[in-house]
């Protein structure tokens, strides 16, 4: 796991990328956000989706809406950056435009858009 933090509009984002899986429940959700809370300060956190495990793109394993709302308890705004194309859900396209017109929770193609969301520029 390589954290960066990246400072833009005056908030500080951490970057997060890991060719490993990072986040494959809630707990390892809750051990990512005390972790990097914790050496960074940051509570704004971007993350590669090759770090969190398929499932989570699977709505109906209810793992997106226990794993998100978690992030939402502890006060951090989230985004997920990768390629999504590859899901061919209706609902799963529909959560990921809805999270992107939100305040707390997005997914990017790209780390510097999840970036301009994370700090308010986009």
């Amino acid at each position: 796991m390589r954290t960066e933090v990246i400072m833009k509009n005056n908030t500080e984002i951490a970057v997060v990328s890991s060719d490993e899986l990072l986040i494959t429940d809630v707990q390892s959700a809750l051990d990512l956000i005390m972790t990097v809370k914790y050496e960074t300060g940051c509570t704004n956190i971007a993350v590669n989706k090759k770090a969190v495990i398929n499932d989570f793109f699977v709505l109906s394993s209810c793992l997106a809406g226990e794993i998100l709302q978690k992030f939402i308890n502890y006060g951090v705004r989230f985004a997920i950056y990768g390629d999504f194309s590859k899901y061919t859900s209706k609902p799963l396209k529909d959560f990921i435009y809805e999270s992107n017109k939100g305040k707390d929770i997005y997914f990017q193609p790209t780390v510097s858009l999840a970036v301009d969301k994370l700090s308010g520029c986009a």
